[in-house]
């Protein structure tokens, strides 16, 4: 993908999330506070009901004030003069008081006057708490009586919910003692619960007690939101329950209007985006493709005496005019370098040769020198002596017995000199395959083709000792972790990293006796790690040598760096490795935790899965 669609597809992506992010700030905060506004009306207009419910209780409250401080009223609880209930409780005074019933109490709790009233036909009202001699034994307002309190409720009666209100009776000047109450009602009707409604200004419905549960609900369809409340009577039990519907205006406006804001923050977006992705079109990606095809068509046809010559005065005008100096540059330079680069690569590749087939010479050399000693050593000439005057025949029998058990003992002597040597031709013959194995790969390197191959780790390490000289072997254990084994097989180029062990393994056994130490260890771990979306093996050689000082872990990988003496060392060994390692694709670092403590050495190497082999192998 080139950059113009990259470009192309980031900006629409960001408009995309974008476009999401509204479309989720509507859901979840715009909507849900429109919705929760429209709860809060509701609840608003419930309060609203409340407060004119108790408006109207209150009124009535008033009305029982009034008659319970008249004087007429005080005289009449204690004479119990029927007068008073001829002129002065009548159907007139009820309709005028707008109540459906009024009773006036003793002290006790007697009813001693008593009217219920149908409002609209003036019929009596056939009301079950006024056809009573007196007040329940239970009735929680007798110890307002008592008390000379006033108090005020719902009470659920034969022929609905009444309305009640009651005040103490006093002298007509607000004084006392209270000689009784006087109790005054009003049926809560149809026509009470639409007034009630319109005051509040909300759709007020009376349901039955049991319509919800808990004293406060709210439910929300589409169209409507719908807040219940139960209210208890004087007894403190459930007497109705009142429902408020609120239409969802404010939901299907604001819905309205967020649709609509969406709509034209849509259109908006992709005029921004059709202007911005023309603009950068004509001012970046155009220009900016330029410069790519010329740089592509520069490595692909070695051309370079093609200028771009781009009359730009911004920054890609800037990148073109040095891309064309800096082509102009590399095209005097690449002369020169052809050449140096020949000859030097030749001579790093000859050093990287002769140090890897040294330390694979000396062990063949020790055993060569071994070999001669222990034949030198052998009784050969003494044994031809021996034969030969046996042969003459003219020795007596004792010195014939003599020299035939000396015979015996030499050829037994001869045998075993010949199964030494046999042992050490076969390893040198190992010895001597191997180099020959390493030479035909370093041959192989310079045309950039390492053979891979499947190879058990463990097997390697073992390889890898066998090219070790026999003193670096005998100073040093070399122990291969658990981790090796449970790797199994994996495909490498086994002969350049068995040379790079081999030098490891060196450099940690001459490390050991630097340190002072007839014996130390060698401890190879090994993991598999996913880097860069590839398989790569991670190898560790730790020691427990001299260590290496903190300033040194990049350099000992620098050509000619040696902690060593220079006259056994020149400082080829660590960077041949690194510079294989690299070659194959990995990379190769070391860790001490300083002098005396002991160093690792890290190589990080990519594996070849079976396809890429196969791909290989046919191509």
């Amino acid at each position: 993908m080139n950059i113009r669609a990259k470009v192309a597809a980031l900006t629409a992506g960001i408009f995309l999330v974008l476009g999401i992010a509204e479309i989720l700030v509507e859901k979840q905060v715009v909507m849900p506070s429109f919705a929760e506004l429209e709860r809060a009306n509701a609840r608003v207009a419930m309060r609203r009901i409340n407060f004119a419910l108790e408006m109207v209780i209150d009124r009535i409250a008033v009305s029982a004030t009034d008659w319970g401080n008249w004087v007429d009223t005080y005289r009449f609880v204690q004479d119990h003069n029927p007068d008073f209930i001829k002129t002065d409780i009548t159907n007139v005074a009820l309709r005028q008081l707008n109540v459906n019933v009024m009773l006036i109490l003793d002290p006790d709790g007697s009813i001693v006057a008593s009217k219920s009233l149908e409002l609209n036909s003036d019929q009596p009202l056939g009301l079950d708490l006024a056809a009573r001699e007196a007040l329940p034994i239970d009735f929680p307002w007798r110890a307002n009586l008592r008390d000379g309190r006033p108090a005020r409720g719902l009470l659920a009666t034969n022929r609905g919910i009444l309305m009640l209100a009651t005040a103490p009776v006093l002298d007509g000047n607000g004084g006392g003692p209270a000689r009784g109450m006087i109790v005054m009602g009003r049926l809560l009707s149809a026509s009470d619960v639409r007034s009630i409604g319109a005051q509040a200004q909300a759709d007020l419905s009376l349901l039955g007690p049991g319509a919800i549960q808990g004293r406060e609900q709210l439910l929300e369809s589409n169209d409507v939101t719908r807040v219940y409340r139960t209210f208890d009577d004087v007894y403190g039990r459930p007497v109705m329950t009142l429902r408020v519907n609120v239409p969802r205006e404010v939901t299907l406006r604001g819905h309205a209007a967020v649709t609509y804001a969406s709509a034209c923050l849509v259109g908006a977006a992709v005029v921004v985006l059709i202007l911005l992705v023309s603009v950068l079109n004509r001012l970046i990606l155009t220009p900016l493709a330029v410069v790519t095809r010329h740089a592509v068509a520069l490595d692909e046809g070695k051309d370079l005496t093609t200028r771009l010559d781009l009359a730009r005065t911004d920054e890609i005008g800037v990148l073109a005019r040095e891309l064309d100096r800096m082509v102009a540059r590399v095209a005097e330079s690449r002369t020169q370098l052809v050449d140096q680069s020949f000859q030097a690569g030749f001579a790093e590749l000859a050093k990287g040769v002769l140090h890897n087939l040294g330390n694979a010479m000396t062990p063949i050399g020790v055993r060569l020198a071994n070999l001669r000693e222990r034949l030198r050593a052998a009784p050969s000439d003494d044994a031809e002596q021996a034969v030969a005057e046996l042969q003459a025949g003219a020795v007596d029998p004792q010195r014939s017995a003599d020299l035939e058990e000396f015979l015996r003992l030499a050829c037994r002597q001869l045998a075993g000199t010949v199964r030494s040597a046999q042992a050490d031709v076969e390893v040198m013959t190992r010895q001597a395959s191997a180099i020959q194995t390493a030479l035909a790969e370093q041959l192989r390197s310079t045309r950039n083709e390492h053979v891979i191959e499947p190879v058990r780790l463990t097997e390697l390490v073992a390889q890898s000792l066998e090219i070790v000289p026999d003193s670096c072997r005998q100073r040093l254990v070399v122990d291969a972790d658990e981790t090796l084994r449970k790797l199994g097989v994996v495909r490498v180029a086994r002969t350049v990293l068995r040379l790079i062990l081999q030098n490891l393994i060196i450099n940690a056994a001459e490390a050991v006796r630097d340190a002072g130490k007839e014996k130390g260890a060698l401890r190879v771990s090994a993991e598999i790690r996913c880097e860069a979306e590839r398989q790569q093996l991670h190898l560790q050689f730790k020691d427990d040598g001299v260590g290496i000082p903190a300033q040194n872990l990049e350099r000992v990988f620098e050509k000619g760096f040696s902690t060593k003496s220079p006259e056994t060392n020149h400082g080829i060994g660590l960077h041949w490795c690194a510079n294989a390692i690299n070659a194959l694709g990995g990379r190769m670092w070391a860790m001490s935790e300083g002098p005396g403590r002991g160093a690792s050495m890290h190589l990080l190497v990519p594996l070849v899965d079976r396809e890429t082999m196969s791909l290989a192998g046919a191509a």
